[in-house]
């Protein structure tokens, strides 16, 4: 199976993407946590994922 690196821009670890990996999807980083969006899967390149909103009902 085909992987690629991606480096985590809070904390700087690699990351392994899977083959499967689509673009949009989240994933977290092994190290600090903090949730990545893939935005681009050719060339491999993630960046941090945007906050949810609260959503309380309106």
């Amino acid at each position: 199976m085909a992987t690629a690196t991606v480096e985590c821009p809070e904390c700087g670890a690699e990351l392994q993407l899977d083959e499967g990996s689509i673009k949009g999807e989240i994933i977290s980083c092994s190290d600090c946590g903090v949730d990545l969006e893939i935005i681009s899967v050719k060339p491999p390149k993630v960046e941090l994922a945007p906050e949810e909103e609260e959503d309380w009902g309106e």
